[in-house]
């Protein structure tokens, strides 16, 4: 079905014609010009770093009084919301753009471009998630509750500093074969309510499950990181810790333990288990 045929119609589209689908935005975002790219790769990170805050501020305090499961459903709920400003605001991501790959194995564009694609947008996440980090550490948000925000925001960028390399590379994986299946779903949309309701299952089972979203992770452990080394002695006596309590965090774990293994994983994830799975189903030719 040719692609201006996909746009008229109120049933959602199926499978088939979502795939097509997939493969001419692969195409379309892989000639946009790269400034634009990079302009709506740093929306796209401040995006899910304001998901990010919605999570850890929801769910401050609740170790222990929360039953573990259920605290972690309810972090993924309200995370949700940087996919659905991401999908319905217009914004380009690293893990969902690992789909473009679509276009790429059916000849459309060239493995140059995917990787050009792939670059840009990385660092625009990057630069997205970290200057809302730095923007939300400026506004002392991490101090609410008593310091109980700040605790949340060290508790949870310790633990992602703290996996071994296998751990994080398969946590990263599943993340992002369920962050493209949510993107996949959004592609038979007809609606701004199918696309969020599209993204709510997905993405909330990834987060509550723990797995590893290499985006997100850059502002979970980029707050942390300020948090730990910025916060102040006020911070630290109010909440009656240390910063030598959260050992793992640190630089060279944000990188090397946590954001390559995890990278690697949401690109084996998206790419092979979402993307070219799809494409080998819908469009490979026989």
């Amino acid at each position: 079905m040719p692609m201006n045929d996909l746009q008229h119609g109120i049933d959602a589209l199926m499978p088939p014609q979502m795939a097509e689908k997939a493969e001419a935005l692969g195409v379309k975002k892989a000639h946009l010009a790269w400034d634009k790219v990079f302009a709506l790769s740093i929306l796209a990170g401040a995006f899910i770093s304001l998901g990010a805050v919605f999570a850890t501020t929801v769910t401050a305090g609740g170790a222990g009084v929360i039953p573990f499961g259920i605290l972690k459903l309810l972090a993924g709920f309200v995370f949700c919301l940087g996919l659905v400003l991401v999908v319905v605001a217009g914004a380009e991501l690293f893990t969902g753009n690992n789909l473009i790959v679509l276009a790429w194995a059916n000849g459309k564009i060239t493995f140059l471009q995917v990787l050009k694609n792939w670059v840009i947008v990385y660092i625009g996440n990057f630069v997205g998630c970290i200057l809302t980090a730095i923007g939300i550490f400026l506004s002392g948000q991490y101090k609410f509750g008593q310091g109980i925000v700040g605790v949340n925001i060290l508790k949870i960028a310790n633990v992602k500093t703290s996996l071994d390399f296998v751990e994080a590379f398969m946590l990263g994986v599943f993340c992002n074969a369920l962050v493209c299946l949510a993107v996949w779903l959004t592609l038979s949309a007809r609606s701004t309510t199918d696309r969020i309701l599209a993204v709510i299952f997905p993405i909330t089972a990834f987060v509550a499950a723990g797995f590893e979203h290499s985006i997100a992770n850059m502002y979970f452990i980029g707050i942390g990181l300020l948090v730990k080394f910025y916060a102040g002695a006020k911070f630290w006596a109010m909440t009656q810790l240390a910063g030598d309590s959260f050992e793992s965090l640190n630089m060279v774990n944000f990188f090397l333990v946590n954001l390559v293994p995890v990278t690697l994983g949401n690109i084996v994830g998206g790419s092979v288990m979402v993307g070219l799975i799809y494409w080998v189903i819908y469009i490979r030719k026989s």
